[in-house]
């Protein structure tokens, strides 16, 4: 059953519709002052007023271990509600869950970029679009604008005490290619990602994915982890028009030279459809689109990710990180016959 502590805690995340307990007034004033102060984050720690910057990292951990215990409750409280209770109150839970997700990965991102330009507060959103409850206030400190569609999904039909870890790309997350890619046909180039592997399954379609974004953008790239390891994925690039002329220019030319399309001995397992991206020439992208949508996101969760709110958290984490650098609007590239993507993009809203 729930320890004591555990009930407090579902209680006070739900205390009264304009006033809340304790761990949900620690959770808003830790995120605000985190937001308000992410500017001292990148103060050299030699610096005279190092101390803000050690001030705010702390706070950062208490506040990220705040979000892991709440993610932790809900997956306890499906295991041990009964079912009546837990169909009752689990619609609440789950959303505070995901956007627990997405405000810890969120202030992590903040802890190793250095913003060049204010977070937007939002204050542009219409006010209907913003919930009530602590929900709300978390949705409302998030630099999403209008983007109110993420924040409207109906609960899952069975509950499903799975946790899930979302933060951004880390340095530890590239290993050699020698470890993963050995053979004559490699280069020696960094894999891909270390953890995502099984995503794209082969080096060259794990490239073909994430691979131009890993090279030209690693500072916009989110994972998405369950028990069983990497489990998705959230890139983007904050100048789309300036990051696909890179791509094309040196990425693409790159990737041909390490995948030959006479790749005879590998080329079972690259996959056909991984060496015929890279030989081919990517569609241009209007230019009203990149002007009135400056950013390219890509998104992905493997297969056994079921649960439409972990996927939902990615959606809005990436969004934040790019809409705090100035941002004002994002697409992405699908191909018309890909059905799986355009069903995923569909579910997100």
């Amino acid at each position: 059953p729930l320890t004591l502590g555990e009930v407090r805690m579902l209680v006070e995340l739900f205390y009264l519709p304009y006033h809340h307990g304790p761990l949900a007034q620690h959770l808003l004033e830790d995120f605000r002052w985190l937001r308000a102060n992410s500017l001292s984050v990148g103060v050299p720690a030699t610096a005279p007023d190092a101390c803000g910057r050690t001030r705010w990292r702390g706070r950062a951990q208490s506040f990220q271990l705040l979000c892991a215990q709440t993610c932790s409750l809900h997956s306890r409280f499906v295991s041990s509600a009964g079912r009546a209770l837990l169909y009752d109150l689990h619609p609440y839970l789950w959303d505070i869950r995901n956007m627990l997700l997405a405000a810890s990965a969120f202030v992590l991102w903040l802890g190793c970029q250095s913003i060049t330009t204010p977070i937007l507060l939002g204050g542009d959103a219409e006010p209907w679009v913003h919930r009530g409850g602590l929900f709300g206030e978390l949705q409302a400190l998030l630099p999403v604008g209008n983007s109110c569609d993420l924040f409207y999904h109906p609960p899952p039909l069975f509950p499903s005490r799975q946790l899930y870890l979302l933060r951004p790309l880390l340095p530890l997350d590239k290993v050699g290619a020698t470890a993963r890619e050995g053979g004559p046909h490699h280069s020696g180039q960094s894999s891909p990602l270390h953890g995502l592997w099984q995503l794209g399954g082969a080096p060259a379609l794990t490239g073909r994915l994430l691979g131009s974004f890993l090279s030209l953008s690693p500072e916009y790239t989110f994972v998405l982890e369950d028990e069983g390891g990497p489990c998705g994925y959230a890139a983007g690039a904050l100048c789309a028009e300036g990051f696909l002329q890179q791509r094309d220019s040196s990425w693409l030319p790159a990737m041909r030279h390490k995948y030959p399309r006479d790749l005879d001995a590998g080329a079972a397992a690259l996959g056909q459809e991984a060496l015929l991206f890279f030989h081919a020439e990517p569609p241009a992208v209007p230019l009203p689109v990149l002007r009135r949508f400056p950013s390219l996101v890509q998104l992905g969760t493997a297969p056994r990710v079921l649960d439409v709110g972990a996927s939902r958290s990615l959606a809005i984490c990436l969004l934040s990180a790019l809409r705090a650098n100035g941002s004002q609007g994002v697409f992405c590239q699908v191909s018309a016959a890909d059905r799986q993507q355009l069903s995923f993009y569909s579910r997100l809203g």
